[in-house]
C-alpha cells in the first residue's frame, strides 16, 4: 500500500496513475489531518508526502506519526528543495527526499528500498509477537540457549529439574513456531538486536 499525501490535487492525481501503472495500490489524501483520520483502517505501507503542505507540514506530519509508534518507511517530496529542508526530513526519518517534478524511475526506486524496509519492519513485528507469547522462565531458558548452554547446564543454572527445562523448551518450541534451535536463536537475537 501506497499513501500519498499532497496538497496538489494534480500532484496526488498523477502520482495515483503512475504508481497504478506499476500495479501499486495508492491511496491518496489531501492532507495530514485526512491520513491521520484513516490510520485505524490502514493497513501498514509507504508514505510519500509533500514537505510544504497548509495546517500540517510534512515534517510535522512525521512527528505525528513517530508519537503515535508508526514507523512506516517515507518519501518526501517537495518542489522548495534546498539542503535545510533535505537535512531536516533525513532527520525527520524519511528514506528518501525528492523533488518536483519527481523522476519515475527514482521514484519507483524509491519505494522499493521503502517496501523493503516496510518487510522488514513487519517481520520485526511478528517477531516480538511470538517472543511475547514466553513465559518469563521461558525467556530466561530461550537466553540460555541461544548462548550454547544445554538442558542439563540451564537446569543449573535456573535451580530447576532438566524435565522443566525441557517442558520449557518445548513451550518454546510451540511458541515460535520451530524445534530447530538456530531458527529459534535467530528470532531471539533479531528481537533483542
Amino acid at each position: 500500500m501506497i499513501y500519498v499525501v499532497d496538497d496538489d490535487a494534480s500532484v496526488r492525481e498523477a502520482l495515483s496513475l503512475l504508481l497504478a501503472t506499476y500495479g501499486k495500490e495508492v491511496t491518496a489524501f489531501s492532507d495530514a489531518a485526512h491520513l491521520l483520520a484513516h490510520l485505524d483502517k490502514a493497513k501498514p505501507g509507504v508514505i510519500i508526502l509533500d514537505l510544504r503542505m497548509p495546517a500540517t507540514s510534512g515534517l510535522q506530519l512525521l512527528k505525528k506519526l513517530s508519537e503515535m509508534d508508526i514507523d512506516w518507511p517515507a518519501i518526501m517530496i517537495t518542489g522548495h528543495g534546498d539542503i535545510e529542508a533535505c537535512r531536516r526530513a533525513f532527520k525527520a526519518g524519511v528514506m528518501d527526499f525528492l523533488v518536483k517534478p519527481v523522476d519515475e524511475h527514482v521514484l519507483i526506486d524509491a519505494i522499493t528500498s521503502c517496501e523493503a524496509k516496510l518487510s522488514e519492519l513487519m517481520a520485526q513485528h511478528e517477531t516480538g509477537k511470538l517472543l511475547e507469547q514466553l513465559t518469563s522462565r521461558e525467556r530466561e531458558v530461550i537466553d540460555l540457549v541461544t548462548k550454547g548452554f544445554g538442558s542439563k547446564e540451564i537446569a543449573a543454572a535456573l535451580g530447576v529439574s532438566i524435565r522443566t527445562v525441557d517442558s520449557h523448551r518445548a513451550n518454546i518450541a510451540l511458541k515460535l513456531g520451530t524445534p530447530a534451535v538456530a531458527e529459534q536463536t535467530r528470532i531471539w537475537l533479531a528481537l533483542n538486536r
